[in-house]
């Protein structure tokens, strides 16, 4: 492991993924909401810089690991058009909120929601296009072999776009953000979705997360090539691009 995932986990009993699970299974309701409010919206942004590095490439498809309640499933499908659109997670109850939307938006048959263990992915070796990752790959339990599974279904010379939430590294943001952090996320949290311990976890594993250089080096020991990555919004949000080798 790259840091220790494992040790970092939402509640005090049970196995990392399955505490997890039932973390986002807990919060699924209100997540939405929580996430949009408690970065200004900015998070759609961020979004749409990730599927913007794909537009060139034309994926044709997609797999959205930790895709949640599906929003960078829905702006993928909306921009690239794809002929098929995965998006894997292991809460069934965050995927729930993702299936209304996308029938929604009559996207149903583009977008297919699977129950996935994003370290052990059932799909076969050189499946996907393109592979998309928004602000979940924090959660695995072992980095590593969660970023060695997304290059193993994507295409030979298909593309990756991660954006994960990050520490900023600069004065004054750099403290603003710490402060933020540990207060106004966790108390709003708590307030909105009743769950204490999901936004301390949160802002946990933000402050733990490999960033920048050292992410750089991650990928590509997973098999990438062509690593880039783009702090946003003063390093509160990175973008990471890459391609698999071949």
């Amino acid at each position: 492991m790259t840091y220790q995932q494992e040790t970092i986990k939402p509640y005090n009993d049970g196995a990392k993924a399955e505490q997890v699970e039932a973390m986002f299974d807990n919060i699924a309701p209100t997540y939405d909401t929580l996430n949009h409010r408690l970065s200004w919206n900015i998070d759609k942004g961020w979004r749409r810089k990730a599927i913007s590095f794909l537009q060139q490439y034309h994926p044709q498809t997609v797999l959205d690991i930790a895709t949640g309640t599906g929003d960078f499933a829905i702006m993928a499908a909306q921009m690239l058009k794809p002929k098929r659109l995965v998006g894997a997670d292991i809460s069934e109850g965050m995927m729930a909120v993702g299936r209304k939307k996308a029938q929604e938006l009559g996207l149903q048959d583009i977008i297919h929601f699977e129950k996935e263990d994003c370290l052990n992915l059932s799909y076969a070796d050189n499946t996907f296009d393109a592979v998309t990752a928004a602000f979940g790959i924090r959660n695995f339990a072992d980095l590593d072999k969660g970023l060695s599974e997304m290059c193993r279904v994507l295409k030979k010379g298909g593309h990756l776009s991660i954006v994960e939430l990050t520490t900023p590294v600069s004065f004054p943001m750099k403290q603003l953000f710490k402060v933020y952090s540990h207060t106004v996320l966790p108390i709003y949290g708590r307030l909105i979705s009743k769950d204490k311990s999901a936004y301390h976890y949160l802002t946990k594993t933000i402050e733990a997360f490999p960033q920048g250089e050292r992410m750089m080096d991650i990928l590509k020991q997973a098999g990438f090539q062509d690593t880039v990555f783009r702090r946003l919004t003063c390093g509160i949000c990175t973008l990471y691009t890459a391609k698999k080798n071949g």
